[in-house]
């Protein structure tokens, strides 16, 4: 039984270890006839990589992908498209002295709990390199998506680190790319610089909010019941990496709202059906509405710090750990481009089970 495989149509599945010399994943059920080069996936791996600034992890990995299968001439040809990355920078050494020890917040125990044994070096599966393949896979998913809807976007920001969320009201789209942090907010930014510096200085971390918007959505995806495309983008990020919590739309803060506030009223625009809100988050019974579908999720502080924390080894001795190595004091970085893959994923799977299903014909509104 194996559950390394995301999606229905246009599937998914990772494979390699942390500190393996490899890791991948093979994509299968892409269209054919899609344009496809190395170089439509590596600005996504460059994206996500680590080593970019001092607020992540300092491991230095060219996070190089190469298209092994499925492509030629330049376009796919419908066969299982197989992504190969390079493992350059890993230093197991780092993980000698805690081998045989349970670090808390890690799934350390919980695999050793499960399986009987563990790959200790950076976590083996476990480890948030693993995203890596993910964000290759994002890529082919992109380049479906802007062949079938190529007005669709997508975009994915940090929101809060810790405590400090951004003002919504200086969003501005336009920083997201110029801070390290994916930051819309400028003030907030330079906040979180001078706040991560700190915690880093005292060998502790934090967690963080992301949120990710796909635009120009089509309506009609997704499906009553199991079939949700809602349901299906909870499964996708909660999938990722320390991810604890994911909210669509208004999520946990609906339960504050009452029916009045809450509904999205709808009035005829020049175009079609038009929504005067989006507290649903673009998702209406499991059905995209044509809305932004905007999606939350909450990172976890990383639990490798230089902090001795209290725990027990495979013996059962009780002792103090100290988690050396390279490691992001906030996490939720470099999540925010792991999070735009899902969505893309996610998304071009439900665009291909609707042609399957329905072959785009959609319900007609008015006298368009």
């Amino acid at each position: 039984m194996s559950f390394n495989t995301f999606g229905h149509i246009f599937r998914v599945t990772t494979w390699g270890e942390s500190h393996g010399p490899a890791i991948g994943c093979t994509v299968d059920g892409c269209p054919p006839g899609i344009a496809l080069s190395e170089a439509d996936l590596q600005p996504w791996l460059d994206r996500r990589k680590p080593g970019q600034n001092k607020y992540v992890t300092q491991r230095r990995e060219a996070d190089e992908v190469k298209i092994l299968s499925g492509v030629y001439n330049g376009v796919t040809t419908g066969t299982p498209i197989q992504l190969h990355i390079d493992n350059t920078d890993q230093r197991s050494k780092d993980y000698s002295d805690i081998a045989a020890s349970f670090r808390p917040g890690h799934a350390d125990i919980t695999y050793h709990q499960k399986y009987g044994l563990r790959d200790p070096r950076g976590g083996g599966r476990s480890s948030a390199r693993e995203t890596a393949a993910r964000v290759a896979a994002g890529g082919v998913a992109r380049r479906v998506l802007a062949s079938l809807v190529p007005d669709l976007a997508i975009s994915g920001y940090m929101v809060q680190m810790g405590a400090k969320a951004i003002d919504r009201a200086r969003f501005d789209a336009a920083q997201i790319e110029e801070n390290p942090f994916w930051c819309p907010d400028a003030v907030a930014a330079s906040d979180w610089a001078a706040y991560l510096d700190e915690l880093r200085l005292s060998h502790n971390s934090v967690g963080a909010i992301i949120e990710v918007v796909a635009k120009a959505v089509p309506a009609g995806l997704g499906a009553p019941i199991y079939g949700k495309l809602d349901s299906d983008l909870a499964a996708a990020m909660m999938s990722i990496n320390a991810v604890k919590g994911v909210e669509i739309g208004e999520g946990m803060a609906s339960a504050a709202l009452t029916g009045v506030e809450n509904a999205d009223e709808i009035r005829m625009g020049p175009n079609g059906p038009q929504f005067l809100s989006n507290h649903a988050g673009g998702i209406l019974g499991g059905i995209s509405s044509g809305q932004p579908v905007v999606v939350r999720f909450a990172v976890k502080p990383t639990s490798s710090i230089l902090s001795a924390r209290q725990t027990i080894t495979t013996a059962g001795e009780e002792i103090d750990l100290v988690t050396k190595g390279r490691h992001d004091p906030c996490v939720g970085i470099r999540a925010v481009p792991v999070g735009e893959a899902m969505m893309a994923i996610v998304l071009a799977d439900h665009l291909l089970l609707d042609r399957g299903q329905t072959g785009g014909v959609r319900g007609v509104i008015g006298t368009l």
